[in-house]
This record gives C-alpha cells, structure tokens and sequence, in this order.
C-alpha cells in the first residue's frame, strides 16, 4: 500500500510541477514581456517543463506496470486511453514552442533582434491550447477515479 501510494504521490508531483511551468510560459510569453533574459528563461522554463513531462509518463507507467491495479485493468479503461491520447496531444503541441525557444536563444547568441510581436504571439497560442488541455486531462482523472 506504501508503495502504491508512493507511486501516485510521485505521479501527482509532476503533474502539479508540469502546470506550474506550463503556467510560468503562458504569463511569460508576451511580446510586451520580451527581452533578453526573458527569452533565457522561456528556454529554462520549457526545459524544467519537458524534464516534468518525462516525470509524469514515468509515473504514469510505474504506476501502469508495477501499481496494484496492473496493466490489464488500465487498459480495459476507455478513460485512460483518452488521458494518454490528450497527453500525447500536449507533448506533440509543446514541440513547436520548444523549437522556437532554441530559435530564440540561437539568435541571441548570434546577435540578432529579439523575437517579433507576431512571432510571440503565435508561440503564446501554441503554449496556451497546451496550457487548456491538461486541466482537462486532470477533469478526466477525476472522473475516471470515481468510475465513469
């Protein structure tokens, strides 16, 4: 029971740690906000993102492969397919933004101009429909834990 309790501890941690940095790019990144060191810490924030996300599927399938529910209960689960096909959603959804990023720091080191309004803007989107798809993969955890 410890351990099981452990697990979904650990899985909860990087859930709550993916939304704070999701949350920290979405008010970030804004073309008003934008200088230097801000695009430094948009790349930052969207590292300690991924290494969050990497977390939260790692807990997830701990908790898939070595929970007391087992692999065969969760995947007979219609909701848990859904959860991980929206999580999937979000990680392909946060490539782009984590691309520019790079594109951001790469032209800093190089001496360019900071990014254009246009151009944040566009990368504030991308963040944004990330940052509306978790809550709704959390509602739907709630749901499938009271066995819907």
């Amino acid at each position: 029971m410890t351990f099981e309790a452990t697990l979904a501890a650990l899985h909860l941690l990087a859930v709550l740690t993916l939304v704070v940095f999701l949350s920290s790019q979405a008010a970030l990144c804004r073309a008003e906000w934008m200088n230097a060191a801000v695009v430094r810490r948009l790349a930052r924030l969207d590292l300690i993102y991924g290494i969050a996300a990497l977390a939260l599927l790692l807990t997830g399938l701990a908790r898939l492969y070595w929970g007391t529910k087992g692999v065969s209960w969760y995947v007979s689960q219609p909701l848990f397919h859904v959860k991980v096909t929206l999580f999937v959603l979000v990680a392909v959804l946060s490539i782009k933004p984590s691309l520019t990023f790079r594109r951001w720091l790469r032209g800093l080191a190089a001496g360019q101009a900071l990014p254009d309004a246009q151009d944040v803007a566009g990368t504030r989107r991308w963040i944004m429909v990330q940052a509306h798809l978790v809550p709704v993969i959390a509602v739907i955890a709630v749901f499938w834990a009271r066995g819907m």
